[in-house]
């Protein structure tokens, strides 16, 4: 794969016709959106909100029933200075057609180029996905790394399980929520807020560092890895004043959570083809080889009567 993505269309000015690319694919439900209780903002709301797509980096069919996606996609679409989107990993034939043509990856429910939204937040559920994001960045003609990457790209987001332990992803992401993302996205979304309507944008570095202030949140280029000569990573430290030393785990009471009363109903048969519920978030046995029990301690239930 290539480290500078192909850029020969501009997406800010150019309109694109993604639709006509479906007759050509495989499964063109992955791609069409709309499904039943989706949420679609007009171009007037788009334009003067802060835009935040929610990326799966697998399949539609798998990523679909993913929970945390779920949640999020509510919490930032009751807002009303926000609008979150939905988009997941291409198969192989949309991923051809759009590198044929040039064409920036777009998103599910107004067909916008990744790259034009304000916000691009990961969801990173397993290892094997992590070359996934690697491509959907690439197909949306965003630069891989955060070091190549300033104001005029998404501030890229990940989080999810495997973001206990981002450094393998460090060098990609602008930062990580380490920990449940239901208060730390609205807090993220008001900060990119801020800085959106200051008369003098400022720099990246300038957003990045009003961010490192927020609880549970890891900004990688504001810390030097030391590694030993075995290449394990003896500490990380901050560059500057003010960075925290240790990121703190950001948990949310689960009674005070909020839950997706209105699931959007796909229109094909997803791999987890039921009704989801949330009764409890983490495992209270912890086993070793569990990854639910670490990633989301301590172990939290919802009340009967919330159920």
């Amino acid at each position: 794969m290539i480290e500078t993505p192909i850029a020969l269309l501009d997406p800010t000015k150019q309109e694109f016709d993604f639709e006509s690319l479906l007759p050509f694919v495989s499964r063109p439900s992955r791609y069409i959106g709309g499904e039943w209780n989706s949420v679609r903002r007009d171009k007037a709301f788009r334009e003067n909100a802060v835009g935040v797509c929610l990326a799966f980096p697998d399949l539609y069919e798998t990523g679909f029933a993913n929970m945390g996606i779920g949640i999020l996609y509510q919490v930032v679409n009751q807002r009303s200075d926000s609008f979150a989107e939905r988009v997941y990993a291409p198969d192989q034939d949309l991923a051809t057609l759009l590198e044929k043509k040039g064409w920036p990856y777009f998103s599910l429910e107004s067909k916008t180029p990744l790259s034009k939204f304000d916000i691009l937040g990961f969801s990173l559920p397993y290892e094997l996905c992590y070359t996934n994001v690697l491509e959907m960045l690439h197909l949306s003609q965003i630069p891989l790394r955060s070091s190549q990457r300033d104001l005029r790209h998404p501030l890229i987001v990940g989080g999810g399980p495997c973001a206990v332990n981002p450094e393998p992803l460090a060098d990609f992401f602008d930062c990580f929520v380490i920990g449940d993302g239901e208060e730390i996205i609205q807090e993220i979304i008001e900060r990119v807020k801020w800085f959106k309507g200051r008369e003098s944008r400022g720099t990246k570095l300038e957003l990045l560092r009003s961010l490192v202030s927020i609880p549970g949140l890891y900004v990688p280029s504001l810390y030097e890895v030391v590694y030993r000569p075995d290449q394990t990573i003896e500490k990380i430290v901050p560059k500057m004043d003010g960075v925290a030393e240790k990121i703190s785990y950001r948990q949310s009471q689960l009674s005070e959570s909020v839950f997706p009363l209105a699931p959007v109903v796909p229109f094909v048969q997803t791999v987890h083809d039921r009704l989801n519920v949330e009764i409890q978030r983490g495992c209270p046995w912890r086993c070793r080889f569990c990854q639910a029990g670490f990633s989301y301690h301590t172990y939290r239930e919802r009340g009967a009567d919330q159920l």
